[in-house]
């Protein structure tokens, strides 16, 4: 009877683990994920990636660029229907919907009309989540019911020439975005609780990056790509402590995050190449010391992944990179002549890395700086995808053109 017991309490305890395995996966509740770095964990890759993946549930949820959160067992979309702009959350197991909060949009004219849907990623964080629409319409929900706590529209109309495309960042209790246009933006801190303005930084208007987190000595820092430079602002009272001219050129965008490595910010831009400053704390402030640039690679819309010293990325060209970032020096471009579509986000799962190109062919990547090493070649959609992937645990989550897709490597 012992054994009987014995056996009978080690099998309930397997189909636990089973079920709940899935909840000690890694939330991925903002834009490029829990630290905005592109890094996922507890991921195990398999030792022989299979051609196919298995498709568990596919949801439509509608048009949009815009990546899903994950927070718990809960997948936020932010997607647009018709007229209208919707956030959505689906149950992650199932993708059946929960809730839905709805209102209507701005039109999207002229060549963005192509994209009439967000391309903004939510960012969730205690009990709520934050949007912003096409238009500059900035959210926040309950995300547990869905019920709407605030809405701000402090630039009605005003818009950067392909629309709003930055993705809001949630810091001690404030949600925080760069918003309007060209000469009439400001990036604003609100309370999240309440919607309450705390502070307003309003020198210079958005293009379409996101903003990090920086900490020198003490003091956080939101630093973004503005329309023409590269800013620090103090995330306790909004003022300005370092800035860098960084304006675009010709057909050029500021369009990807920079990134944050401890002291040092690597930001990009097509026509200005990489560089890399060190920020350093004055007796009468900070200033950004350049460590080095890199002309030769000049991402365009697509923010690179760094590992282990390496910077991996999509040049405006098209082509996977490799470039040191603690010297700036090239490793490896891949010249293979494929299409991937002139978009590829990238995450680092530890000992791969996931690139997935519009054309929706995600690639399998083994990172090192002696040349590109492509794993597996896997396809997760039939239509154009411009969002990151969501990877937790075994399951791959994509928004495609139209729906979202939950996939498992089996």
């Amino acid at each position: 009877m012992k054994k009987a017991n014995l056996s009978m309490s080690v099998m309930v305890g397997c189909m636990i683990l089973m079920i709940t395995g899935w909840a000690f996966t890694q939330d991925w509740p903002q834009w490029r994920g829990p630290n905005r770095d592109g890094k996922v964990s507890g991921f195990t890759a398999p030792q022989e990636w299979p051609k196919e993946l298995t498709q568990k549930w596919r949801t439509p949820v509608g048009l949009g660029d815009s990546t899903p959160a994950l927070v718990g067992n809960k997948i936020y979309v932010f997607a647009r229907q018709g007229e209208e702009e919707v956030t959505l959350c689906l149950d992650a197991d199932s993708g059946k919907e929960l809730w839905k909060d709805k209102y209507k949009a701005q039109a999207v004219t002229g060549p963005p009309s192509r994209h009439p849907g967000p391309r903004s990623s939510p960012a969730v964080a205690d009990g709520k989540v934050v949007t912003i629409g096409v238009g500059g319409v900035f959210s926040c929900l309950d995300a547990t019911t869905g019920k709407l706590v605030w809405r701000k529209d402090p630039f009605p109309k005003i818009v950067p020439q392909f629309f709003t495309a930055m993705s809001p960042i949630i810091v001690d209790g404030m949600a925080i975005a760069h918003l309007g246009g060209q000469d009439n933006g400001a990036v604003i801190g609100y309370d999240l609780t309440t919607g309450d303005e705390k502070w307003r930084w309003a020198d210079e208007g958005p293009e379409y990056a996101s903003p990090a987190l920086l900490t020198v000595e003490g003091t956080k820092q939101i630093v973004t790509l503005t329309e023409k430079s590269v800013v620090g602002i103090g995330l306790a009272d909004g003022k300005l402590l370092w800035q860098l001219p960084f304006a675009p050129e010709r057909r050029a965008y500021n369009a990807a995050t920079p990134i944050v490595d401890g002291p040092t910010v690597i930001y990009t831009g097509a026509g200005r190449g990489i560089k890399a400053v060190k920020i350093e704390k004055q007796a009468d402030g900070f200033d950004a010391k350049e460590l080095w640039s890199n002309p030769e690679i000049a991402p365009q819309f697509n923010t690179p992944v760094l590992k282990d010293g390496l910077l991996f990325g999509l040049s405006n060209r098209g082509n996977l990179f490799c470039v040191s970032s603690r010297s700036g020096q090239t490793a490896w471009i891949d010249q293979t002549q494929r299409d991937r579509g002139g978009f590829t986000s990238i995450v680092d799962t530890g000992s791969v890395l996931l690139a997935l190109p519009s054309n929706s062919e995600l690639i399998v990547i083994k990172p090192n700086d002696k040349e590109f090493t492509e794993l597996a070649l896997i396809k997760v959609s039939d239509t154009p995808t411009y969002a990151h992937p969501v990877i937790a645990g075994n399951r791959i989550f994509i928004k495609d053109q139209e729906t979202v897709t939950m996939w498992t490597i089996d």
